[in-house]
């Protein structure tokens, strides 16, 4: 396995599986071919300091479940280039959010926060879906890497 670095914090109210999110960010990084010495930071944060930093970042009210803020400004490599090694980004998740989010989706909060993770590193690569064509291909870039981390874990 890939030696990626990954710091996390949970300074949300709830007791977070931090080996589930760290296997989930390594399985993501690896399948997107990053760099081993590529570097990531999540950190779990309250409904309170979401809103906050929502406002601060985004300019727009309330809480949301994902915020992602680039560093180097890495990407995907393309299949015949090495992937560059450098730091990633930062991923700020809300597990509260997440997990009403999780209610209404019909989903287990696990598969939630997968989901919400592997949206935060894909944006930290640039992927975006403000425009219908950069949905449909981040949005199945996603679903794929889902899949595929479910497969790995025999599970749904």
């Amino acid at each position: 396995m890939a030696d990626f670095s990954i710091s996390f914090q949970n300074r949300s109210s709830l007791n977070l599986d931090s080996n589930r999110l760290l296997q989930t960010a390594r399985f993501v990084m690896q399948q997107l071919r990053l760099h081993p010495l590529t570097k990531l930071t999540v950190q779990c944060v309250t409904l309170a300091e979401m809103e906050t930093l929502h406002i601060q970042h985004m300019d727009e009210p309330g809480a949301t479940d994902v915020l992602s803020f680039p560093m180097d400004e890495l990407r995907v490599p393309a299949a015949d280039e090495v992937a560059q090694a450098g730091e990633l980004g930062e991923i700020i998740l809300c597990p509260e959010f997440a997990q009403n989010q999780a209610l209404e989706n019909g989903q287990s909060f696990e598969n939630e926060f997968d989901l919400l993770l592997t949206h935060g590193i894909l944006h930290l690569l640039g992927h975006d879906h403000y425009e219908p064509e950069e949905h449909r291909e981040m949005f199945s870039l996603q679903a794929d890497l889902l899949a595929k981390l479910s497969e790995s874990r025999g599970s749904n």
